[in-house]
């Protein structure tokens, strides 16, 4: 039987290939979480690239998308759990625990037969839903090292893969997840290129 972890994709520097969506998840939480362990307690009231967002409470809503990932994949939707992490004394211990219980939700072979609730946009397959966390992470990952001024390029597979799963979405922004997309030069990486598409500047906090 086909193993539905995987995902075939094509990308303007990607030939067509499957690559195995948990792997690629489990890549964005560690290094996201490498650049949360960097964060210092003085710098949580710090502006971030989501304007919204602080760079505490953008923490608190990682671990809470963490959570949120990991109790519905298991088939129990629960919408209550979306905004309640909490990060505690030690923002990144509650990140790595937020992180090893999405994985383990994941690992489970029989999430691939369910359908994930994803906060207020909708119900996805866990294909799709695991696909949209690991953008999500990533694209976060940039903006907490934005956010403390430490430089960020993640692993070419890894943004070139994004950017393309980002290009299967529905254009319709901005929305409550993504701004409009910035314009970037043909020289632009493909962490530039990813976090463009999704609406960030590269060059923020210099716009």
């Amino acid at each position: 039987m086909h193993d539905r972890s995987y995902i075939n994709i094509e990308g303007d520097s990607m030939e067509l290939r499957e690559l195995d969506l948990r792997d690629l998840d489990r890549r964005a939480l560690a290094a996201t979480g490498e650049i949360v362990g960097k964060v210092g307690a003085h710098q949580l009231g710090l502006p971030t690239p989501c304007t919204e967002w602080t760079l505490g409470e953008l923490l608190r809503h990682l671990v809470s998308e963490n959570q949120g990932f990991a109790v519905n994949a298991r088939g129990v939707p629960d919408r209550s759990v979306w905004d309640g992490g909490r990060l505690g004394e030690d923002p990144h211990a509650a990140y790595l625990e937020s992180a090893e219980l999405v994985t383990a939700a994941f690992a489970d072979d029989d999430v691939f037969g369910r359908d994930v609730e994803v906060r207020e946009f909708g119900v996805f397959s866990a294909e799709i839903a695991l696909s949209l966390h690991f953008v999500d992470f990533l694209v976060h990952g940039w903006d907490v090292a934005k956010a403390i001024g430490a430089p960020i390029e993640f692993e070419e597979e890894l943004a070139v893969t994004a950017l393309a799963i980002a290009h299967r979405w529905p254009d319709d922004r901005p929305n409550a997840a993504f701004d409009i997309e910035v314009e970037v030069t043909a020289a632009a990486s493909p962490t530039q290129q990813l976090v463009a598409f999704l609406g960030r500047p590269p060059s923020w906090p210099t716009v």
